[in-house]
């Protein structure tokens, strides 16, 4: 009887290790640069940007934001904290946009996006949430820099 649960147990073993594969395509030192567990994915946090309680209508105080907004989202993306943003098309739960975060944790992305010019004028509201993704987001924006015809 013993021998049979032994046996038992080295077959459920070496199903386990057929399951799993290695990728002949891994690169272990890319890998490593992008902070990239087994998976080849990484810790996020995902950035929710929704209408603010400040609805000025002053269109000079609005550029100035909106100006501010985009100076960031260029600061962001220079240190590495900021690899994805763009708008939300009109929605019935007043999301403007999103951004994804380069941080391990809620608190950490808070302190980057509470450098916005337009979050700290309440013109945008941010709900933040973990996120787990690829690991290789940060380097779609060197592709990205090479295709836009025009800067914002």
């Amino acid at each position: 009887m013993k021998y049979f649960f032994a046996l038992a147990i080295l077959c459920c073993l070496s199903f386990t290790a057929i399951a799993q594969s290695q990728n002949p395509n891994y690169n272990k030192a890319l890998a490593d640069s992008l902070g990239a567990d087994d998976y080849g994915m990484k810790q996020y946090v995902l950035a929710i940007l929704k209408t603010g309680s400040n609805t000025t209508t002053d269109k000079d105080k609005l550029n100035q934001y909106f100006r501010g907004h985009m100076e960031n989202i260029g600061k962001l993306v220079k240190e590495g904290k900021l690899v994805v943003a763009g708008p939300l098309g009109k929605n019935d739960k007043n999301y403007r946009g999103i951004f994804i975060l380069n941080a391990k944790t809620v608190e950490e992305a808070r302190k980057m996006v509470e450098t916005d010019p337009a979050v700290q004028a309440k013109v945008f509201d941010v709900e933040l949430y973990p996120w787990y993704g690829s690991a290789a987001l940060p380097v779609y924006l060197d592709t990205h820099s090479i295709i836009s015809k025009e800067n914002p």
